[in-house]
């Protein structure tokens, strides 16, 4: 299991010392409290509604197959003031998902439902329009991934933390330095407990590791890197490269153990400084020694991710993949001696390493993202207020219709 390749992996603690000239060292792995200050996001313009009103209105238009609007749907998750009315309007956001204005839920919308979902205690609603987000319209910016990450984080729940980061893989929405260095903490801090791991949560896991990591160009990118393509790799030799790629924005091509090893080989001729951990290093080398073909129990077990699938299984590709594992065990060991000889092997561990880099940036990202965050509410604001202005008009042509 992955769990056994990750011991080395060092659990990270927030380490901080005061002395009289006020200066100190903090480990700083978390958002800031004041990370998209909340009254951004409040000093926009009240718009203050009955809930059960707004209610009894989409269900009268639903009844009558009429589109609700994407701004009464707005109206009711802004509106939403306590835990139980999360629940209503995640039903609503259900009906209006299922309707003919579906394509329409507004991204202030979405940004709202999970701010009420944080706010009321009702993460696990969060969690599960964001894991069913085609049956929501749940597709979040970067930004508000960072306060569903965080609010796992800060709750230590890392296992909940990795399952947002998978959904920010699958979205592939790592365009921010924050959101980047939030995920690979997330998924350090929730391997550094060692978990039993099936081989869809290794995909997942390494398809994330993978595509966070190659955004970031320093130790704990590469790392990364080299982790997640090990990963990927033992589900490649054992299950074939068709269930690496399903449903995953990965490539399709054949080759994630050689790819692992194109990274030790960048690492060794590439800048001085760079190093990779070694508990990745740890995972390829078991993954190289233990890789084979999944048990027959195993393999005929159901499994909704490839069942009934085409093309899912080994072929010919795989099996020629499977013959390079003595090449590869050989370079796998050819590299690793040139990177101890380099001095570019870090015992610290991943979570150690991404710990360094959030000390390092994460303060210098958040306040781009506090600048991308104010910039977004404007727009969102100045797009609601388009729309209540078209609503208010369009009321005002009827009334003169009816009157007429």
């Amino acid at each position: 299991m992955a769990a056994s390749l990750l011991q080395r992996c060092v659990l990270f603690g927030r380490v901080s010392s005061k002395c009289k000239t006020h200066a100190f060292t903090a480990r700083r792995c978390l958002l800031s409290a004041s990370y998209l200050d909340p009254k951004i996001w409040e000093q926009r313009t009240e718009d203050p509604h009955n809930l059960a009103q707004l209610a009894f209105v989409m269900d009268r238009t639903y009844e009558k197959k009429l589109p609700v609007s994407s701004l009464t749907i707005a109206r009711f998750v802004d509106n939403v003031s306590s835990k139980e009315e999360v629940g209503q309007a995640e039903y609503y956001l259900y009906k209006f998902r299922h309707s003919p204005n579906c394509w329409y839920l507004r991204d202030w919308t979405i940004h709202s439902w999970f701010q009420k979902c944080l706010k009321y205690g009702a993460r696990d609603k969060a969690l599960h329009t964001l894991k069913h987000k085609v049956q929501y319209g749940m597709f979040p910016d970067d930004l508000t991934f960072n306060l569903l990450i965080d609010s796992f984080l800060k709750d230590e729940d890392y296992k909940g933390a990795s399952m947002v980061v998978e959904e920010v893989m699958l979205q592939e929405a790592f365009e921010l330095p924050s959101t980047q260095i939030l995920s690979l903490y997330a998924l350090a801090k929730y391997l550094a407990a060692k978990p039993e791991l099936s081989w869809q949560e290794e995909r997942s896991m390494g398809a994330a590791l993978l595509i966070a990591g190659l955004r970031q160009d320093n130790s704990a990118g590469r790392s990364a890197q080299l982790l997640g393509s090990a990963l990927l790799g033992k589900v490649e030799m054992s299950r074939g490269i068709h269930a690496v790629f399903q449903q995953m924005p990965l490539i399709w091509t054949p080759g994630y153990l050689s790819r692992a090893l194109a990274v030790m080989e960048n690492v060794c001729s590439g800048t001085e400084g760079v190093k990779l951990s070694k508990d990745a290093l740890d995972c390829l080398e078991g993954v190289l020694r233990d890789s084979g073909p999944v048990c027959e129990v195993d393999a005929t077990r159901g499994d909704e991710d490839t069942q009934g699938v085409p093309g899912t299984g080994t072929d010919e590709e795989d099996q020629l993949e499977k013959e390079k594992l003595p090449e590869y065990a050989g370079r796998f060991q050819d590299l690793s001696s040139k990177l101890q000889s380099l001095g570019r092997v870090d015992t610290g561990g991943l979570l150690a390493l991404v710990s360094a880099l959030a000390d390092a940036d994460l303060g210098v990202a958040e306040g781009a993202d506090g600048e991308l965050y104010a910039t977004k509410v404007q727009e969102w604001e100045q797009e609601r207020q388009m729309l209540v202005q078209r609503e208010k008009e369009l009321r005002e042509r009827r009334a003169a219709g009816a009157s007429g």
